[in-house]
């Protein structure tokens, strides 16, 4: 038993030495196949370095407003609606007619105003005559006797009663306050208008943003500053400058900013969007944020050298940042050409291939 044994364990160590060369060899013929392999050179696209204008950036979301909005409403009446004149998305000129009612009781009040107005009238004048006075030449007449004869004639108050009965009249006819859109029109023809809620909205052209920014932005915010809004709906972005900024911190420590929007076509009321504020903060050395990358947790920035066929590896420090750029403190110098795609992989003096 021994003997048999002895036989195999030398067997075995002989075949555990066979496996070891085997794989040996393996990784050396593997290390051969990769040295013979062709280097890749990187393409890439690159940048020359100057000093322009950067604009820090402070991004928040918003709402869309009309910088004009009113409710109309016809007053209080048992009148029916005789017409309607636009609809929802209708465009509107300043005293454009929107809407009427039924006017038969206003117009009959004014005539009934009108013959009261007269019938004092004449009153009037036989009390300037009964005292000696041409009622033809008013201008005459001393302020005192003119005021008394008014009020026993009650011209006053019938002359009243007529600019009362011509106003209602004028309430029956609804008409746009400026010029806007209609909004939240439901008044139909032959019903009566729902006095509990306005008949519709007028919409102004312009538009406003209101968002908030956080209590430690204020410093960065001006009046009259630079603005993008963004609906979430489309990608279109549209101008616009900060209009006021509301002097009063949360609970949240949130200020909540208006900016008025310098073209509102395509904006609708309460539409949600995103905003940027744009601060200009002068000249500064600024990259892509493609062209940083982080290498053992520090940000490094490559360029090409003289020759333009290698990667040279920068160790830099970035300042400030906007959505799509960064402030370069200090590691690169003006007129340096950035690398600022195809650098995810790059080592240094890696040789690459700039490409437009």
């Amino acid at each position: 038993m021994k003997n048999i044994y002895l036989l195999i364990v030398p067997f075995a160590f002989l075949c555990g030495c066979g496996n070891a060369g085997d794989n040996k060899k393996e990784k050396e013929d593997e290390r051969v196949a990769l040295a013979s392999e062709p280097s890749k050179i990187a393409e890439v696209t690159t940048q020359r370095l100057s000093l322009r204008d950067f604009s820090h950036e402070v991004v928040s979301n918003g709402k869309v407003v009309g910088h004009s909005r009113a409710d109309l409403a016809f007053p209080a009446s048992d009148a029916v609606i005789t017409s309607v004149a636009v609809k929802n998305g209708s465009h509107v000129k300043r005293g454009q007619q929107i809407a009427t009612l039924d006017d038969y009781k206003q117009r009959e009040e004014l005539r009934k105003a009108e013959n009261a107005l007269a019938k004092a009238e004449l009153e009037l004048k036989d009390a300037l005559i009964g005292q000696g006075f041409d009622p033809e030449a008013s201008a005459s007449v001393p302020a005192e006797v003119m005021k008394l004869a008014r009020l026993r004639s009650g011209y006053d108050e019938a002359e009243a009663a007529v600019a009362s009965a011509r106003h209602s009249l004028e309430q029956t006819v609804l008409t746009a306050p400026f010029d806007g859109v209609v909004a939240n029109l439901a008044g139909k023809v032959f019903n009566r208008p729902d006095n509990s809620k306005p008949f519709c909205t007028v919409i102004g052209n312009g538009m406003d943003a209101t968002f908030q920014i956080l209590e430690s932005e204020l410093p960065l915010l001006l009046p009259g500053d630079r603005i993008k809004v963004a609906p979430y709906s489309s990608s279109e972005e549209f101008a616009g400058r900060v209009a006021e900024i509301n002097p009063v911190v949360d609970d949240k420590g949130m200020v909540t900013v208006t900016a008025s929007v310098e073209s509102g076509k395509g904006l609708y009321d309460g539409m949600n969007v995103k905003v940027s504020v744009l601060k200009s903060l002068g000249q500064q050395l600024v990259v892509p944020k493609s062209a940083v990358v982080l290498r053992s947790g520090r940000q490094v920035v490559f360029t090409v050298g003289d020759k333009k066929d290698k990667a040279m590896w920068n160790y830099v420090h970035t300042g400030l940042e906007n959505m799509g750029e960064y402030t370069i403190v200090d590691g690169l110098e003006e007129g340096m050409e950035v690398i600022v795609s195809g650098n995810v992989n790059l080592a240094h003096e890696a040789p690459v291939k700039i490409v437009k």
